[in-house]
């Protein structure tokens, strides 16, 4: 599973780690996916993503934007995602963190036969017309996809 957000935000930029605002609900909504909490630390949460087959990358390898708001994103430079996916023949399915990793992968990308696609609500605490219990419920989606791989 290849979970895409955007681009990293001022925050996760500025402590180099992916989903760093303490706000972001994505470390504990996908903890909570497998009845775990969030480890504290970052190398534990990737190895805790990495032991449930989750791979974490963003659409946008560079881009300008105002702040940490997606709908921002000017001038983007895609990443290299159908070159990770045929070099990981394992990754079956994509999850795009918000509308704007779906919007923006399919500007740059045309879909790949054989993977499953799910568009997920953004955990970025930007997008708070959800709350964490819903989102929640809507990203059982990914665990589901990976049972069944």
């Amino acid at each position: 599973m290849l979970v895409l957000g955007t681009l990293p935000g001022e925050e996760s930029l500025r402590r180099r780690e992916y989903y760093a605002h303490p706000r972001n609900l994505f470390w504990p909504i996908v903890c909570a996916l497998f009845d775990e909490t969030p480890p504290a630390r970052y190398p534990d949460r990737l190895a805790f993503t990495l032991s449930r087959r989750i791979a974490l990358w963003d659409v946008c390898q560079s881009a300008t934007r105002l702040a940490s708001a997606d709908a921002e994103i000017r001038a983007e430079i895609p990443n290299t995602i159908h070159e990770l996916i045929a070099a990981h023949p394992g990754i079956g399915a994509i999850a795009f963190n918000g509308g704007g990793a779906r919007r923006l992968y399919h500007r740059h990308f045309a879909p790949l036969p054989g993977l499953v696609y799910l568009a997920l609500p953004s955990t970025s605490p930007a997008y708070a017309s959800l709350g964490y219990t819903d989102k929640l419920a809507r990203w059982t989606a990914l665990r589901d996809v990976l049972a069944d791989s």
